[in-house]
């Protein structure tokens, strides 16, 4: 097996991981393949270290999180609340989202109400304004604590806490169809 062939089984066996990551922490699923690719770009780069470590997978997902806080700031100016509120299921370059290749052929019904749940929830969080959206993600599907989260971001524990407070409540409000954000 060539060394292109063992990168593109690790590539299939890391994408849905590597991307989800970034599509949580930026919202957008264009934005979070980006990130994607440059990711793995990045491993491709390190490649003869990665392919048989078995820390390879918290490596891709550090990177991840990584590139997309750095996109984030970066990019700060151009986020757009608003569009993002109201579009449309289907509509624009996201008409087929991470969360709907969830539901495959062949699952049984609890674990199809089990992806459509995750996918509700998937598209709350994309729904919710970044400075609320990247510390719930830190926090909850990351598991980093508020102070890593405060100094990952810049700013202090006491933000964290109520970003991720009103987050939260943000979510609640969007899941049970008051879509109250603020």
């Amino acid at each position: 097996m060539t060394d292109v062939q063992r990168f593109e089984a690790f590539l299939l066996a890391h994408q849905d991981m590597v991307f989800a990551t970034a599509v949580r922490l930026v919202g957008r699923s264009a934005e979070a393949e980006d990130i994607a690719q440059t990711t793995f770009l990045k491993a491709w780069e390190r490649f003869d270290e990665l392919q048989d470590n078995p820390a390879a997978t918290g490596w891709l997902k550090t990177v991840a999180t990584n590139l997309s806080l750095n996109h984030l700031s970066r990019y700060r100016s151009r986020w757009r609340f608003f569009s993002e509120l109201t579009r449309e299921p289907g509509a624009g370059d996201d008409s087929q989202p991470f969360e709907g290749r969830l539901a495959a052929e062949g699952r049984s019904d609890d674990a199809v109400m089990e992806a459509e749940e995750l996918a509700e929830l998937e598209r709350a969080l994309r729904a919710l304004p970044p400075h609320q959206r990247v510390p719930i993600v830190l926090f909850h599907f990351d598991r980093k604590s508020y102070d890593e989260i405060a100094s990952r971001l810049g700013v202090s524990v006491a933000k964290i806490k109520t970003d991720i407070h009103r987050g939260r409540l943000a979510l609640r409000a969007v899941l049970e169809g008051t879509h109250v954000i603020r």
